[in-house]
């Protein structure tokens, strides 16, 4: 047998000659190479286009479904921390913070847990942030108690004043003024014995 009549697999002759392959036009390789499977990826690459396209378009509509329903949440009323599932409304005023800053939130947290309640089973209302009436409270979160941190019962409106520490009685809800958040959470003698009044009102109110 001669070296010309010699035929390779086409895979091996595709590993000899991966940089190319030159063939005289009457060797047998040459009728054999058109038959070398032709690139498929070139009409793929036609398809992608309109895939991407189309979902660029949807984008716009989530966000502007979004805004209507912010707008109708600052429409309903006051902004409150909580879900007001035990109908106590806990009134602060602080200024730079959406609610409260850190320090006291962990503070009232304790005390809520103390009375073996959460977060969730309060309202707490900034009044920094906006006005703040008793009517508007009653016709948005119609609390059955009312705890006043560093205000004064005038403030919001009512008709009626009263000391701190004292639980008040008043139109179907009972209140309680004691001083500001950020007298009580400091570390000083002055701050255990109004912790101390707060508790003994909290146990009161709450029968725990």
């Amino acid at each position: 047998m001669s070296l010309n009549d010699i035929r390779l697999p086409d895979f091996i002759i595709g590993e000899l000659y991966k940089d190319g392959l030159l063939v005289s036009p009457g060797s047998p390789q040459s009728v054999r190479q058109p038959a070398k499977p032709p690139e498929a990826p070139q009409p793929q690459t036609v398809q992608p286009a309109p895939s991407f396209a189309e979902p660029a378009a949807p984008a716009p509509l989530q966000s502007q479904t979004a805004q209507p329903s912010t707008a109708s949440a600052e429409r309903r009323g006051l902004k409150f921390l909580g879900n007001n599932r035990r109908a106590f409304t806990i009134l602060v005023h602080s200024p730079g913070s959406a609610f409260l800053p850190d320090d006291q939130l962990a503070f009232l947290t304790k005390i809520l847990e103390a009375c073996r309640m959460n977060i969730g089973d309060v309202a707490i209302v900034n009044t920094a942030t906006a006005p703040v009436t008793i009517t508007g409270l009653k016709q948005q979160l119609r609390p059955a108690a009312i705890l006043l941190f560093g205000l004064e019962p005038t403030s919001i409106r009512l008709p009626i004043n009263f000391p701190a520490f004292r639980l008040q009685p008043y139109d179907d809800c009972t209140y309680l003024s004691v001083p500001s958040l950020d007298l009580l959470v400091q570390q000083s003698e002055e701050s255990r014995l109004l912790k101390s009044k707060l508790w003994l009102c909290l146990k009161t109110l709450f029968n725990v």
